[in-house]
């Protein structure tokens, strides 16, 4: 908003649950060419690793290359851009309900309700469903570590390394490096419940000792997160209130990749804002996609495939590019039918069939 120039008319309110002063956080994504916040790309790859029992290589991924933001300069490069505006007003507390009515719209913040009149509301608050039957948690721990010797190709990432133990179900260990002798590798997985806090790091610890055979390194930073991989419809519009991010159905349900997604979000909110045009018909992700999402979620949830064997098949029988379009939600359906007819028939004909009733 802040970059079209069409709204230095304009009063906005930011609220958030408290200032964002801590590195707490990393975005990663693929990305043909440059984005929208290039300048802030910490780092990128355009070669990644992928490894499991049954598959490995380094796979070229042109015309994509695989990127990395870091948390705390996301927070300074938008603060020292929204502070120029004396129009952005940012606020920090608690957010209870945001109702409709007649006369606009109350908002209770820090226990007292606010009447905002006929304001565009944004919410990006995501409240966890009641139930969450046939859905499951993308959960990851991970640690910025230095080693004592180089080891690690800053020219290549590891995107997925399934040769870790499969006991609690999908997972896998990836690594990032900055540096011959620093790099993030976390740990992830895709389960219904998360584990013991404890478990994460002996698990990490496990996985650089086995796999990196490094014994002398320090931890620098620490991060924890996580992502609902869920089957629920969600709704951009709600109440009188335009949901966004999570709330508004960017995860991608089969994955948990969200960053590329709100930016395509925003990018269509911003074709519709300035014209006036009702921001309750902004176009939905196609139909499709979900369907193919919740099939894999499905298949994921009742552990019918390993999700090790489902994405080593992916990469194994289709070039890197491709599966990252269709992830994307960006490929033809041509292009769809090929990579499904590259999985196994049943167990996903099968999932599908119930996703269809």
């Amino acid at each position: 908003m802040i970059r079209s120039g069409k709204f230095s008319d304009k009063k906005i309110l930011l609220i958030d649950r408290e200032p964002k002063t801590k590195n707490d956080r990393t975005w990663c994504f693929w990305e043909a060419g440059d984005g929208f916040f290039e300048e802030i790309v910490y780092r990128k790859w355009p070669r990644v690793d992928f490894m499991s029992d049954t598959f490995s290589d380094t796979l070229d991924i042109s015309p994509y290359e695989y990127k990395m933001i870091r948390g705390i300069d996301f927070y300074e490069y938008c603060f020292k851009e929204i502070n120029k505006h004396p129009g952005i007003e940012v606020v920090y507390g608690h957010v209870g309900q945001c109702v409709g009515h007649r006369d606009g719209y109350s908002l209770q913040f820090n226990s007292k309700m606010y009447q905002l009149g006929d304001a565009i509301v944004f919410n990006s608050i995501y409240n966890k469903p009641e139930t969450t039957k046939g859905s499951l948690l993308q959960h990851f721990k991970g640690w910025v570590i230095e080693s004592v010797k180089p080891v690690f190709d800053p020219d290549k990432a590891s995107l997925m390394d399934f040769r870790v133990h499969q006991q609690h179900g999908t997972t896998f260990a990836y690594v990032l490096p900055f540096s011959p002798n620093r790099a993030l590798v976390e740990y992830t997985l895709f389960t219904a419940q998360l584990l013991d806090p404890t478990q994460y790091d002996e698990e990490l610890r496990q996985y650089i000792h086995q796999f990196l055979h490094l014994t002398e390194y320090t931890i620098k930073e620490q991060e924890f997160g996580v992502i609902p991989m869920s089957r629920e419809k969600f709704t951009i519009f709600q109440n009188g209130v335009f949901n966004i991010g999570t709330a508004g159905g960017q995860t991608k349900a089969s994955s948990g990749y969200t960053f590329q997604f709100i930016q395509k979000q925003s990018d269509r909110i911003m074709e519709y804002l300035p014209s006036g045009a009702g921001l309750s018909i902004l176009p939905d992700t196609p139909t499709r996609f979900r369907f193919y999402d919740n099939t894999l979620l499905h298949i994921l949830v009742h552990n019918t495939l390993p999700g090790s064997r489902i994405f080593a098949t992916l990469f194994k029988k289709n070039k890197a590019s491709q599966v990252f379009k269709f992830l994307d939600n960006e490929s033809t359906l041509t292009e769809e039918l090929g990579i499904i007819s590259s999985l196994p028939t049943w167990p996903f004909l099968k999932a599908a069939l119930k996703q269809l009733r």
